[in-house]
């Protein structure tokens, strides 16, 4: 007798051998027909693997993220299939389900691929899933699998990496490929299929290894889901904060000054300062302290605190000075600098915590294949702060630090997110530093803190910084885009490591607990994912352009300034268009550049003390006293 233990609890008893298959037919001919791939004891396997001793079974259909991970995964063997229909000398090496949809890495040799070859791809595609091949997996030797891709380097590199006895083969229609498993049923199921983009990428990520060609595609089993996503992808591109950051005039990059850099221009530096003073005064009433480092520091800091054995080697190298073995290192983190300033007095335990707050700019060199504008950089400024406390204070403060995240999202907008606890890859531990102990400690008071304050979570293994645990919050765009923003960590080994302490009741040394959290993350992918979030209508406390003032015509000039003036001393800024052009252009003008408010004036404006409002989007609103448009705009900037 066979148990399967479900995920609500309940069991299931079967006198044979077991596919997940046959337990979802135990449950519902419906369910049957809907699982696309199952999870036994954790382990994603096809629904046809036999089952032969007690088990735990989760089903999975294509509403789950790991059912949609089984189907485009399975698709990206539909691509490859595809790609030697028409190009059989071509050297296929890996294709990974990823976020949205799927690729493929292939080296094509002296044949080209590109745009024109893509509805070709897509028709072949369609053609072999609606042949209902199965996949069918086999265990082969190492011997054999050598053998079978002697003439692809690609795959024989990735089979002389494998142990003889763990090789499989996956077999659908005619094609077979190199592959672990995680398959749907049949090609039957992918009823729509788009090729999305093809773009060069390094074999195994490395600049010194062949560039090949990375075809990305994406997959559904109804044709309307297809639609759909294509429709999201439409609109995504109206909101590129890169398109829209050149429109608005926020942010610029120059090769001179190297790629990965960004140059903020007026209004994205005005942009950018709203922030740092919204986040400032949250902190200040927090009881953050505000501290200054410096753009480098010795390469010893960062051996101690471990970022050179883990970054060094692929980050910018050493600067040398003109002292023999003396050498710096672009600041890659604030931390190992905030534990310096931590170390610089004595504390007890009475004047813990200490919460110190910078926004630190920081260098990390990305390859230039990996650069996307401000959501990938090389130069980056985090909102970051490093808390210094007791053992028994550690709770606590997380959950302060959980509030004020919250209060950041709530504030911008950001409503749907989930808390995501990071921990160690439990089955390789060799990338991080510090103890079992220190670590289970860690984890446990996160999941500790998330509790108290009531945030529903889920547990990634693997997603954990080097030195600690963290709380990841994944927010939710206006598309449905997940993104990674604010992140709260709970670190035992860096107070170690730089040796800290704090006297104790007792009169005795002690190690401080330390947090790391960054609500924001960086500015620059923050900034970034709000352009995209709201298509840039920002709120218009953050608009760098609360308002625009529109005089007819130049008589008006005086009287405009009079009401800028006003304004300004209200602590509300904007500008004057004072071009020589049509009322109607300076207001359209206006409604592209997205500045939420207009105020018309002229004749009988500047006889009245008056202004003409419009507001953008919801056009002309009435004519306002000055006082009443300085108490409009008070509040409204004040909103957040």
């Amino acid at each position: 007798m066979i148990k399967i233990t479900l995920p609500d609890g309940s069991v299931k008893e079967f006198q044979n051998s077991v596919t997940p298959l046959d337990v979802a037919r135990s449950i519902s001919d419906g369910l049957a027909r809907n699982t696309i791939s199952a999870l036994v004891n954790g382990k994603q396997v096809e629904v046809a693997d036999p089952i032969t001793a007690d088990a735990t079974v989760q089903l999975l259909t294509w509403n789950d993220n790991l059912g949609k991970k089984a189907f485009w995964h399975s698709s990206a063997h539909l691509l490859a299939q595809a790609i030697l229909d028409y190009y059989p000398n071509a050297k296929l090496t890996i294709g990974p389900a990823i976020e949205n949809g799927f690729y493929y890495d292939v080296d094509f040799g002296d044949e080209t691929f590109s745009e024109k070859d893509f509805e070709k791809i897509e028709k072949k595609m369609l053609e072999n899933a609606k042949k209902n091949s199965t996949f069918n997996i086999r265990s082969v030797s190492k011997k054999e699998a050598l053998e079978a891709y002697k003439d692809n380097p690609f795959k024989t590199e990735l089979i002389e990496n494998l142990e003889d006895g763990s090789i499989t083969f996956v077999t659908h229609d005619n094609f077979t490929d190199l592959c672990r498993g995680g398959h749907i049923p049949s090609t039957g199921i992918v009823k729509a299929v788009k090729v999305l983009n093809a773009a060069g990428a390094y074999w195994r990520g490395d600049e010194k290894n062949k560039q090949l060609v990375r075809v990305y595609g994406i997959s559904f089993p109804k044709q309307k889901e297809l639609t759909e996503y294509l429709e999201r992808i439409e609109e995504a591109k109206k909101r590129d904060h890169r398109k829209l950051g050149k429109e608005l005039q926020l942010f610029t990059f120059s090769e001179k000054v190297g790629a990965g850099l960004p140059l903020w221009l007026p209004k994205g530096a005005k942009l950018r300062q709203k922030l740092i003073n919204f986040l400032g005064a949250a902190q200040q009433k927090a009881g953050y302290e505000i501290v200054a480092t410096p753009h480098i520091g010795h390469k010893d800091l960062y051996v101690t605190s471990g970022h050179y054995e883990k970054y060094g080697a692929d980050s910018f190298q050493p600067i040398k000075t003109p002292n023999e073995g003396e050498e710096f290192l672009l600041k890659p983190m604030n931390c190992p600098h905030h534990c310096e300033i931590y170390r610089s007095s004595p504390w007890s335990y009475k004047d813990l915590p200490k919460r110190f707050a910078e926004f630190g700019t920081v260098y990390r060199y990305e390859q230039s294949g990996e650069l996307h504008g401000l959501t990938r950089v090389r130069g980056f400024t985090q909102d970051d702060a490093h808390i210094f406390c007791t053992p028994d204070q550690l709770i606590g403060e997380f959950e302060k630090v959980i509030d004020l995240v919250l209060y950041t999202f709530k504030s911008l907008g950001f409503d749907d997110f989930t808390a995501q606890v990071s921990l160690r890859d439990r089955e390789n531990k060799e990338k991080y530093i510090g103890s079992d102990e220190n670590w289970e400690k860690a984890e446990n008071a996160i999941k500790q803190a998330a509790e108290k304050k009531g945030l529903p979570t889920v547990i990634e293994y693997g997603e954990a910084a080097f030195y600690g645990p963290k709380l990841d919050f994944m927010v939710k765009d206006a598309l449905g885009r997940s993104w990674q923003l604010g992140t709260i960590q709970v670190d035992y080994n860096l107070p170690e490591r730089f040796d800290l302490h704090y006297i104790g009741s007792d009169n005795e040394k002690h190690r401080p607990v330390m947090i790391h959290r960054a609500p924001f993350g960086s500015l620059e992918r923050f900034v970034a994912i709000l352009l995209e979030h709201t298509a840039g209508d920002l709120p218009l406390w953050l608009s760098p352009e609360p308002f625009i003032i529109l005089p007819i015509s130049e008589k008006y000039a005086d009287y405009a300034k009079k009401v800028l003036d006003l304004m300004e001393n209200s602590d509300i800024c904007g500008r004057i268009d004072d071009r020589n052009e049509k009322t109607g252009k300076k207001i359209r003008d206006a409604e592209i550049n997205k500045i939420p408010y207009m105020f018309v004036v002229g004749e009988k404006e500047a006889a009245t003390d008056t202004v003409s409002v419009r507001k953008r989007g919801e056009g002309d609103l009435g004519t306002f006293s000055l006082e009443e448009v300085v108490t409009m705009m008070k509040k409204a900037t004040n909103n957040q």
